[in-house]
């Protein structure tokens, strides 16, 4: 049985911690893992109802959790505002019930908050996407305050590490052609 990791973290009081939710999580610890200033990217499930969830309890869409990502991070080093900039970067910001191939409720686009601050830095960073014109969609990521966060089975961690042949095929489903589309051009 899984234990929940507490968003507090303890192991140096000068770190923090964010999550989001952009669909399946193996696509989203490699683009914050790479970062000077992330001490750590934690795949699992946030959200919902269910005490320490499974892998296959959340896929059925049944447990009010989405899968996503704790990071936690050195905010000396890198900010907050850049790890949401980060996160509009690898997510479909229009695409409520899902990302990509990753079709449920368990993959909807969500960042959670931990404090005030980091609500007000997220929904001004919402407010300005919205505003720039780059999707011809509105933008329906949900900005709600951060619950328990239950870490996912061991062989879904660093997941792009253990399975890069898998991974990429999971990027391959149309993260990476939109994230060319709308961010790189």
């Amino acid at each position: 049985m899984k234990v929940a990791k507490p968003l507090d973290n303890t192991k140096e009081s000068h770190y923090d911690t964010a999550i989001f939710a952009g669909g399946c999580f193996w696509c989203m610890v490699e683009p914050f893992d790479t970062y000077p200033g992330i001490i750590s990217v934690v795949s699992g499930y946030t959200g919902g109802h269910v005490k320490n969830p499974s892998y296959e309890e959340v896929c059925t869409g049944t447990t009010g959790h989405v899968e996503a990502v704790e990071i936690t991070f050195d905010p000396k080093i890198i900010s907050y505002k850049k790890l949401v900039d980060i996160y509009w970067q690898v997510t479909d910001p229009t695409d409520a019930m899902g990302q990509f191939q990753d079709r449920g409720s368990q993959y909807q686009p969500i960042i959670f908050y931990n404090s005030p601050k980091q609500k007000e830095i997220a929904e001004e960073s919402k407010m300005q996407l919205e505003q720039s014109g780059k999707f011809d969609e509105p933008i329906v990521t949900k900005i709600e305050p951060a619950s328990t966060f239950y870490p996912a089975e061991d062989y879904h961690q660093d997941f792009y590490k253990k399975d890069p042949l898998r991974y990429q095929i999971e990027e391959a489903g149309g993260r990476s052609q939109f994230i060319e589309k709308h961010w790189k051009k």
